[in-house]
């Protein structure tokens, strides 16, 4: 990737600013009568100039060579904080060899363990930063000694004073990124990227954070005081996942211990797809004659309600060595119909979920069930794409209006309809009790004001990184504490930082973006209010889902796409209602 980035980034630059190329472009977009165009074409012009204008097209001989040299600086930087935050993941073990040590964890959980040990050849168990190890045994470990060290690793990805670490290359970046705002006529990288954004401008995106803050922060309060409660010496943030596990237990007599045997992995993917199979009529079928990049990878062939060929989907569910953490779809093939001739997309979805041990298979907690639904989402904006121009088809659509499909997805797995699909017991195929659905749905919005809390402040602290309108100065430590003053929830922890480890932002495509989740947050709960409306299952609904949403890819503006399926603007009070947030 060291190699090859420079290259594309070369490449890109050479197509962007090449001055022939968008002299034929500018007469096109200048000169060409628009009302001969349909929405779709309208779009590709619209995108494919500002494309070359915001890439430097009508820039200077100067002031492009000093682009050309941001560009390549931007992606080899990217491409090494990535690299930095997989050593610091990779480099840290937890390595337990006294069974005291274990108090709380669940065997399950100590058997992965105990597998991941024996795989290097160690005695007794080993916990890493990957997160089906991290996140259970911050849930449940009784050592809190333990736990602040797992969480000063966790916490301290990209910040610890060795080779891996990124406080300079985060500075370095944000920066980087201002001055090319600069070059290109922008006061900001955020304005720069919020110009192709359904937020359109600073102030809206702020808006919103401040509304969800507003309303969160007093219940998030609440919340940490009841969990305060629970012990007596004063709650640090080791401490919140595993008091928050027990007071999840003792409002809901519910945790992921015991919903997992009703989340066999296997199942889950089934009910994703009878899911999608009962909303949109289309098949999977599991083949072997693909090649894959590993052998972990299960790829199926996707067909139409006719049985037309529809995409290649793969899915990648394990970690292993060398493989980024976290969960996305991406696309290998996009979807177009040049010449008359239409190309199907190849479509994957990647997670980072436990393996089978010897005596149990890949049990799922709740969360990481939403998370395959969530992917599995964004897999359907790719499957459905049926454009002409694969810039403007699938997942390629304004940033944050990307997140609808897969967020709209997760209200699924909290509906006893769609539960009853797939929630059986992995050894006595028992359908999951209408009891424990009940209390799936009754803990959906379990300590909802401190995660709206939490995803707001990630949201300013993205904002305040590319809002700069002038160089920072200030250390990493400075400029979060500084951001996050009020979201701050607990005592700040100088061993650790966010941006160092922010991978969204620094590595991914989410710079000036991550504030997306949230909004499309709002439009995924009035959207689900129209199949609460009508049925989750219904056809009518999820046909129209299907074709203003998912088929569209970005054809039309995003703000038309959303109206011509809800037939209104999105509100926030759907939101807020749904979060219990508004009372």
């Amino acid at each position: 990737a060291q190699e090859i980035s420079p290259l594309l980034t070369a490449y890109s630059n050479e197509v962007l600013m090449d001055e022939q190329l968008f002299e034929k472009i500018n007469l096109v977009y200048q000169q060409i009568d628009k009302n001969t165009l349909n929405d779709e074409q309208k779009m590709l012009l619209e995108e494919t100039y500002l494309s070359f204008i915001n890439n430097g097209a009508k820039l200077s001989s100067s002031d492009k060579e000093k682009l050309k040299v941001i560009n390549t600086k931007l992606a080899k930087l990217s491409l090494t904080f990535g690299e930095n935050v997989l050593k610091d993941t990779n480099n840290y073990e937890l390595h337990i060899t006294n069974e005291n040590d274990l108090d709380g964890i669940p065997d399950g959980i100590r058997e992965a363990a105990h597998l991941a040990a024996s795989s290097k050849n160690k005695e007794g168990w080993l916990f890493t930063l990957d997160y089906p190890s991290y996140i259970p045994f911050m849930q449940y470990s009784e050592n809190r000694a333990l736990r602040k060290e797992m969480f000063i690793a966790f916490g301290s990805k990209g910040f610890r004073q060795n080779d891996n670490n990124n406080e300079q290359i985060v500075l370095k970046i944000a920066n980087l990124r201002l001055e090319k705002a600069l070059i290109l006529g922008f006061s900001s990288h955020a304005e720069k990227t919020l110009q192709r954004r359904m937020a359109q401008n600073t102030e809206n995106v702020y808006h919103l954070l401040e509304e969800l803050l507003t309303h969160g922060k007093p219940i998030a309060l609440k919340e940490l005081s009841e969990i305060q409660e629970l012990t007596s010496y004063k709650l640090e943030r080791w401490d919140f996942a595993f008091y928050s596990e027990k007071l999840k237990k003792q409002k809901f007599s519910i945790n992921d211990e015991i919903l997992k045997p009703y989340f066999k992995l296997e199942n889950v993917i089934e009910g994703a797809f009878k899911t999608a199979i009962t909303l949109f009529g289309i098949t999977f079928e599991q083949i072997n004659s693909i090649q894959k990049y590993h052998p972990d990878v299960i790829t199926y062939e996707v067909k139409d309600e006719n049985g037309n060929h529809l995409a290649v989907f793969y899915a990648d569910f394990f970690p292993r060595a060398g493989k980024r953490g976290g969960a996305w779809m991406t696309s290998f093939r996009g979807q177009n119909k040049y010449d008359g001739i239409e190309q199907r997309p190849h479509v994957s979805i990647v997670c980072n979920f436990s393996k089978p041990t010897t005596s149990k298979p890949s049990l799922l907690t709740f969360q990481e069930v939403t998370t395959l639904f969530h992917e599995f989402g964004h897999a359907l904006h790719g499957i459905f794409a049926n454009g002409y121009y694969e810039s403007l088809t699938g997942t390629s659509v304004f940033w944050d209006f990307v997140e609808l499909p897969s967020q709209l997805m997760e209200n699924w797995c909290y509906e006893k309809e769609c539960l009853s699909l797939f929630a059986h017991h992995y050894q006595t195929n028992e359908l999951i009790p209408m009891d424990l659905v009940q209390k799936i749905k009754d803990s959906a919005n379990f300590l909802n004001g401190y995660q709206t809390v939490r995803q707001v402040s990630l949201g300013k602290l993205d904002m305040a990184w590319h809002n700069l309108t002038q160089p920072t100065q200030k250390t990493i430590a400075e400029f979060e504490q500084e951001i996050n003053n009020d979201t701050e929830m607990f005592a700040s922890v100088p061993e650790t930082a966010i941006s160092t480890s922010f991978s969204h932002i620094f590595q991914g495509g989410y710079s000036a973006g991550y504030y997306s989740y949230k909004w499309a947050e709002v439009l995924e709960a009035d959207a689900f209010e129209l199949f609460q409306e009508t049925g989750i299952f219904n056809k009518t609904t999820a046909s129209k889902f299907k074709e203003h949403i998912l088929s569209k890819g970005g054809s039309k503006h995003p703000m038309e796409l959303y109206k011509a399926f809800r037939g209104q603007e999105p509100s926030t009070k759907a939101l807020l209602k749904k979060s219990g947030l508004l009372r």
